[in-house]
């Protein structure tokens, strides 16, 4: 079974974070809600209150496959913001292991270089944070070990695309049809 880190700062998209965390575990993955501050509630930009599972201190990034970064502002710039993340994303990156952005959330990405010469997308507006990057304007981008999405509204089609990386593309669709998300 594949661990998967979601990461959440104060001022994250709720729809983002919950979409994301719930369509994962649907697909029976393990999902770690992580805060990346010193406390396990933590408030969303439409001021929802999510309580996570670990604190960013406390995490073994070795049993992690993949890290996750909802976005919404602030929370977006408040990922990138934290050090300890910013150099666990560059390792994660070093060993090919799995990221995941959606919304302004790339702007971490490209900050740090990993989306040069990548195709990617982000929420309109934050396209110069993608240092390097081909901006798409598509809804999900999925290239080599990183997944882009655009937004809120294509938070469960971000997600699918995570499902399709490690379980393929039948069983994306198979879980897409069962919540009745499939594309027409």
């Amino acid at each position: 079974m594949k661990n998967i880190a979601v990461h959440l700062a104060e001022g994250f998209e709720e729809i983002e974070a919950i979409s994301i965390i719930d369509v994962l575990r649907r697909a029976e993955f393990e999902v770690t809600i992580v805060s990346v501050i010193d406390d396990l509630v933590i408030t969303g930009s439409h001021n929802i209150k999510v309580t996570a599972d670990s604190l960013f201190e406390e995490m073994d990034y070795s049993t992690i496959d993949m890290i996750v970064l909802p976005g919404g502002m602030p929370g977006a710039a408040n990922l990138k913001a934290h050090s300890g993340l910013r150099e666990q994303i560059l390792n994660f990156s070093d060993s090919n292991k799995a990221l995941g952005a959606i919304c302004a959330a790339p702007m971490v990405l490209g900050n740090l270089g990993l989306l040069k010469n990548k195709n990617a997308t982000c929420y309109p507006g934050f396209e110069d944070e993608l240092h390097g990057a081909i901006i798409t304007g598509n809804n999900v981008e999925a290239v080599d070990n990183i997944i882009t999405g655009k937004g809120a509204g294509v938070a469960i089609d971000f997600a699918l695309k995570i499902v399709e990386l490690y379980k393929g593309e039948k069983a994306a669709l198979k879980l897409a049809k069962k919540m009745i998300a499939e594309q027409e």
